[in-house]
């Protein structure tokens, strides 16, 4: 026996892939020079072991390749001259070399004879699967130890060519079944036995299992068997078991040879993945549940941030605060500043009387809800006892008596003004986790802020809305032989507070002055300068006779105080007893002239441009004459323009609105709030401003 062997006491080499590089190398050489020799000298004597028809190879002790037949050759897949003087092993595929392996030892080792079932494949082939022996010979020649390795007929026996592949995988929890495409039916090899209880018949028709795989699936089944690859992908099935339920299985084609010369058979390996699917659906369904509550918390958020009303705040905070948080009922309860006592609102869920016997109480009142308020201070109480014992005098409190377990947030952090709370109700015992009270005490603290923002801004909606009714005069009750209405409403954006304006007063000759505008902006910084604007048309027009002069006066101041807005204007002069009208205009809107026979039409007034951008402007006017029982409408472009509104559109809109009204025998006040309804009917974003002017 050689050297390295005795070395090695058991098994194959030690070291075998660190030692057959270097005695690879010398092999090679040796057997390069000295295979010629022997095969020159002793073809016959190896010949006996070549001969056969079936794949046979020599090797020589240490597993390198002396002499192979052209079976063997195919077998590994390469020409002959490519394998002899390599490595056997480092032939085979990786997965079959600790057989092939024990079975060389044994065979250069023993004088028995030794077989495996070894699998040979190659790239785009399928695999041959055959019976292998192994057994030691001696050349008489030269007494040289070789082991002869041949395929075995194993064609009586195909099955015991399966024994490994069954036995790996029962192994890896696999099942094996084989495909007959001339006979079209599926036979199960074994494997994992929770597997076959998938397929409770050995053997049964392809159209059989098709029938139990989901509609979707069946396709991509039928192209699995079908498949002329070696070995396929992994596919996904849904099969139906005979008790109806559902699972997931994995499959995975290869095409295999049994023997050297045997049938290409087609063989599947399952894997069932559902445990591992249902597994994977668990995660999914909680990934979206994290997801759907991750977006409607930002959608609380959200709606608390543009919550414009204490109204809508409360719409926020009780259709949802809830269902965020697992309640089954929400109250919320707002601070009076003034009073001291609560005002309580609560979501249909909670009943009515609780809701009521919150309202009106004092913040004084010693029990968790006013505590928390007072102090800032969260409280989270799972259950009634708990709720007993630390607040033992709440027992004869009625609401408090009509949950199990409550969750109260205030709106105000420790040590801030307090603003009110809210309180989460449940019908069964609820211990909060710590991130449910981080939560809680977020979303609260933001609901604080909106109130606080809310409070702030009806604050300044009250101021302005004092600022633009005191810059609105209050019209003349009695003005010989006019009827005269006017009407104002802010726009919706902002301040609720705009520069649009109007007026209407006596001059010292008898003249009736009327005029109407709008100042750019819709802040307080645009009432301001409305308010300018109307004072000095006011201080001017009764020391000039002609409307023009007042407009140009007054362009003039504008200019002189770098005003950094403008505004357009129309002024009427009306002498009442003769129903002579002069007017002007500084970039502003058209008249609009009603008769009571239901016709209008479209007055445009000379003028000039806005108020308030060039100086050295003269303004020119026009004089005719209103008769009786006609009217002049002015406006504000807000009444006649919109989102889908043009101002020609809309002045004829309105123009055959006012005229009908006249017809019907309406009076000024009923004209101008028809003219107003029509203007908000069509979503107006601007001021509006009418003044309706009838002769009588």
């Amino acid at each position: 026996m050689p050297g390295v062997l005795r070395e090695r006491g058991r098994g194959w080499p030690l070291h075998r892939s660190v030692q057959r590089k270097d005695r690879n190398t010398m092999e090679k050489g040796r057997l390069g020079h000295r295979s010629r020799i022997v095969r020159e000298r002793q073809m016959d004597t190896w010949d006996e072991f070549l001969r056969w028809a079936t794949p046979s190879a020599l090797l020589t002790p240490d597993g390198t390749i002396h002499s192979l037949n052209a079976p063997m050759a195919a077998t590994l897949g390469r020409p002959a001259e490519q394998c002899v003087g390599y490595d056997f092993l480092d032939l085979l595929p990786e997965t079959q070399r600790a057989s092939a392996e024990s079975l060389l030892i044994h065979g250069a080792t023993t004088k028995t004879v030794a077989m495996r079932v070894l699998e040979f494949s190659g790239p785009d082939r399928a695999s041959v699967v055959s019976l292998i022996e192994a057994r030691p010979v001696k050349d008489p020649a030269s007494r040289e130890r070789l082991v002869w390795v041949h395929s075995v007929d194993a064609r009586n026996d195909p099955g015991g060519l399966l024994i490994p592949f069954r036995l790996a995988a029962a192994a890896a929890d696999l099942g094996l079944w084989m495909y007959e495409p001339r006979k079209h039916r599926l036979d199960w090899l074994g494997g994992a036995p929770a597997l076959a209880s998938l397929f409770p018949h050995a053997s049964t028709s392809l159209a059989r299992v098709v029938r139990q795989v989901h509609p979707d699936d069946r396709e991509a089944l039928r192209r699995l068997v079908r498949s002329p690859a070696a070995q396929s992908s992994w596919i996904s099935l849904r099969f139906r078991t005979e008790n109806n339920g559902w699972n997931h299985i994995a499959c995975q084609t290869r095409r295999i040879q049994l023997g050297y010369s045997g049938p290409e058979q087609v063989f599947g390996v399952i894997r069932d993945d559902t445990l591992l699917e249902a597994g994977r659906q668990k995660a999914l369904a909680t990934l979206w549940a994290e997801r759907q509550r991750a977006d409607e918390i930002a959608a609380f958020s959200a709606a608390l941030i543009t919550a414009a009303t204490e109204q809508e705040l409360q719409q926020v905070v009780l259709t949802r605060v809830a269902a965020t948080f697992g309640g089954t009922g929400a109250v919320l309860t707002l601070l009076d500043g003034e009073t001291g006592r609560l005002h309580a609102s609560s979501d249909a869920r909670i009943d009515p009387r609780q809701a009521d016997a919150m309202e009106g109480v004092s913040l004084d009142e010693s029990q968790p809800l006013t505590h928390a308020i007072r102090t800032g201070t969260p409280h989270f109480i799972p259950n009634h006892e708990e709720l007993i014992r630390d607040w033992p005098q709440t027992a004869s409190i009625p609401w408090l008596g009509s949950f199990i377990a409550i969750s109260i947030a205030p709106l105000s952090p420790v040590g801030d003004q307090p603003l009110g709370a809210w309180a989460v109700t449940y019908d069964s015992e609820h211990h909060s986790p710590p991130d449910e009270r981080a939560l809680m005490s977020t979303l609260a603290d933001l609901a604080g802020q909106a109130l606080r923002r809310i409070r702030l801004q009806q604050a300044r909606v009250d101021l302005a809305a004092a600022l633009q009714q005191s810059m609105l005069p209050t019209l003349p009750e009695h003005l010989p032989g006019l009827e005269v209405a006017a009407r104002y409403r802010p726009s919706r954006d902002g301040l609720d507070i705009g520069g649009d304006w109007y007026d209407a007063f006596v001059m010292p000759g008898g003249a009736v002055a009327l005029e109407i505008g709008d100042s750019q902006g819709h802040d307080v910084d645009a009432a301001a300068f409305m308010g300018q604007v109307r004072t000095s048309i006011r201080a001017i027009a009764p020391h000039e006779p002609e409307p023009a002069t007042v407009l140009t006066r007054t362009n003039e101041l504008l200019v002189t105080m770098n005003a950094a807005r403008f505004a357009s204007c129309t002024m009427l002069y009306i002498g009442p007893r003769e129903g002579q009208v002069t007017g002007t205009s500084a970039g502003h809107v058209p008249l609009l002239c009603i008769r009571e026979d239901g016709s209008s039409d479209i007055r445009e007034l000379p003028g000039g441009p806005v108020l308030g951008v060039l100086s050295g402007t003269d303004y020119l006017e026009e004089t005719f004459t209103l008769e009786e029982g006609t009217a002049l409408i002015m406006v504000t472009d807000g009444v006649v323009e919109g989102p889908g509104l043009t101002l020609d559109a809309g002045l004829e809109r309105a123009g055959t609105l006012a005229a009908q009204a006249l017809h019907d025998g309406l009076n000024a006040e009923a004209i101008a709030d028809r003219i107003l309804d029509a203007a908000v009917a069509v979503d107006h974003l601007d001021d509006v401003a009418v003044l309706v002017i009838r002769r009588i």
